[in-house]
């Protein structure tokens, strides 16, 4: 369980940071905050193994957060996003 910060970046859409709230991001290292932009408070969530996500496992955030500071959660393919709007199915 754990308490993380989400960021949105201001430069790609459906891109988000989610690091722990306590040591916020000082993780992160420079390159990536160059390159996805000012970050951007969204949320602070209570992450708990059963806790649902709506694109990325749980799991892969606090594993991601455990071992490097953080965690990325890159936009969707164009794949991705034209299923979703039922388009090529």
């Amino acid at each position: 369980m754990r308490i993380c910060q989400v960021f949105r970046s201001p430069r790609t859409a459906e891109m988000y940071l989610y690091v722990d709230k306590q040591r916020g991001l000082e993780d992160v290292p420079e390159a990536l905050l160059a390159r996805f932009g000012d970050p951007q408070p969204v949320m602070v969530l209570l992450l708990k193994p059963e806790r649902r996500l709506a694109r990325v496992a749980v799991a892969d955030v606090l594993a991601g957060i455990e071992a490097q500071g953080f965690f990325l959660q890159m936009p969707p393919s164009a794949a991705t996003l034209l299923q979703r709007e039922g388009i090529g199915e």
